[in-house]
């Protein structure tokens, strides 16, 4: 069973149909939507601030999603894929986002929906991530323009998938 701690007296919340893998962390001021996984070695830690978290949104194995002492939470929309490893820290992550393996998004950053954070880039402090795109690279910059298909493919196809891998986890268990 996943580790579930309150901090100061605030416990995690959880929507309906979560999935939490047996090692993953989850403690103190989260609230987490319906339909929602976090996968193997995850650790979601609002411990010094507050973070929330949308409907059918994956955290996969490794990630970590954080923020900071009086200084900035964390929000993530719906339909959002937190890949492999990423670091979610301080920042707002607005509906139907893929943050690829390895990236990390770093304080007041806010990243608009629609849009990709490709694997290994780093989003600094503050950056602002526009709807329709691709950003890549350190420091993470605009590499394309994505068009609506490729936003169903690629973002909402694999958030989909999540829902089912959970489902074969339960079945398990």
């Amino acid at each position: 069973m996943a580790l579930i701690k309150p901090v100061n007296g605030i416990a995690p919340r959880f929507g309906s149909d979560c999935y939490l893998a047996e090692n993953a962390t989850v403690v103190g001021d989260v609230v987490m939507g319906d339909q929602c996984s976090v996968w193997f070695n995850t650790v979601v830690r609002g411990d010094v601030n507050s973070i929330r978290i949308g409907n059918r949104v994956n955290i996969q194995d490794g990630a970590v999603i954080h923020c900071t002492y009086q200084k900035a939470a964390t929000t993530i929309g719906n339909n959002v894929s937190v890949g492999h490893n990423a670091i979610v820290h301080g920042c707002t992550v607005h509906d139907n986002v893929l943050i690829g393996m390895g990236a990390i998004v770093m304080d007041h950053a806010v990243v608009h929906s629609n849009s990709i954070v490709a694997a290994g880039s780093v989003v600094l402090e503050n950056t602002v991530i526009e709807s329709n795109s691709i950003y890549a690279g350190i420091p993470a910059k605009k590499v394309k323009s994505i068009d609506p298909e490729q936003t169903q493919r690629l973002i909402e196809g694999i958030a989909s998938n999540y829902i089912m891998y959970s489902d074969w986890f339960r079945e398990e268990g």
